[in-house]
């Protein structure tokens, strides 16, 4: 599953959205989900947890703001969701787990105010976000029955075999934020580049140093292992490299970050499993997809207005 507190940094879309500037009254409100606030402090606060080491521009850090404050709508909207519709979570278990957690992060050398202060999140937020996910868990459970499970299972295998292949892109960043235009423009540029690719005019890894948007483009592209599920791409790319042979080249794939190229360099079989062996997984992965497809039709449907500067 994935941890309530990561990010995984998606971009607005397909929301009813308002664009304004922030309201005179209330300079610090970022953004308003269904009349829940979520103010500009809160997002910089989590923000500081995911800037890179690498100088940005303004337009890069205002980039990034905005897709840190993407993520805080989507866990509102869950949150939201859950309130009306999720199972009741005993305060005591979130207070015992808490406490678990807090031991565990002694023996590491660490403290829970430490951690508050790496993840930007107070020891409120960090409650709210176990209540949900294991709100999620619960909801998941009465909703989907075993058969659904193992028809998920038997359609995911390569993932539950843990099976994983190592992989290089080159990517050209075009995200939902950027104009029409601007993505055509990105898609075209590519789709260029992948003809002289595939014409044996450019090798992989010179178009990756050369092209790429991604801080692999100097090592030739290469992101290293990835698995089908749950890992550190976007599904349309997990679900692209998977589709492919080692040394084959991928089509133009469109993920929310951006374009792709891909190609896999190797391929590792993994472990077969079965559905009894790997039932916790598949309830954990299937509810990743849930929140993804109830987050989607939660946007649709809310009243979301963006104010962050």
């Amino acid at each position: 599953m994935r941890h309530p507190l990561a990010l995984s940094l998606t971009l607005l879309a397909g929301s009813t959205l308002a664009l304004a500037q922030p309201p005179a009254a209330n300079p610090n409100l970022a953004a308003t989900v269904n009349g829940e606030q979520i103010t500009l402090a809160e997002v910089d606060a989590l923000l500081k947890t995911t800037l890179p080491l690498t100088p940005l521009t303004a337009a890069q850090k205002r980039q990034m703001r905005v897709e840190v404050l993407a993520d805080m709508v989507d866990d509102v909207l869950l949150r939201q969701f859950l309130r009306k519709n999720g199972p009741k979570v005993d305060p005591a278990e979130i207070d015992a787990q808490l406490k678990a957690f807090g031991e565990k992060l002694k023996a590491e050398g660490k403290t829970l105010a430490d951690f508050y202060k790496e993840t930007g999140q107070t020891e409120a937020q960090v409650k709210e976000a176990w209540i949900t996910a294991m709100q999620l868990t619960g909801y998941v459970k009465s909703n989907a029955t075993e058969e659904q499970l193992k028809a998920y299972f038997a359609a995911n295998k390569d993932h539950f075999d843990r099976v994983e292949v190592k992989v290089r892109h080159v990517v050209l960043r075009a995200g939902k934020s950027a104009s029409p235009a601007e993505r055509a423009a990105a898609k075209e540029k590519l789709e260029a580049i992948r003809a002289d690719i595939a014409g044996g005019k450019l090798d992989f890894a010179d178009a990756a140093k050369k092209h790429s948007h991604c801080p692999s483009g100097p090592t030739g592209g290469d992101i290293g292992v990835i698995y089908r599920k749950g890992g550190i791409v976007d599904e349309a790319f997990a679900k692209a490299a998977f589709a492919l042979k080692p040394g084959e080249l991928s089509g133009v794939v469109e993920t929310d970050f951006g374009y792709h190229l891909i190609q896999v360099t190797e391929r590792k079989p993994g472990t077969p499993t079965t559905y009894d062996k790997s039932a916790t997984d598949v309830l954990d992965t299937y509810s990743d997809e849930f929140r993804a497809d109830l987050i989607a039709k939660l946007r649709k449907q809310g009243q979301i207005q963006i104010t962050v500067p």
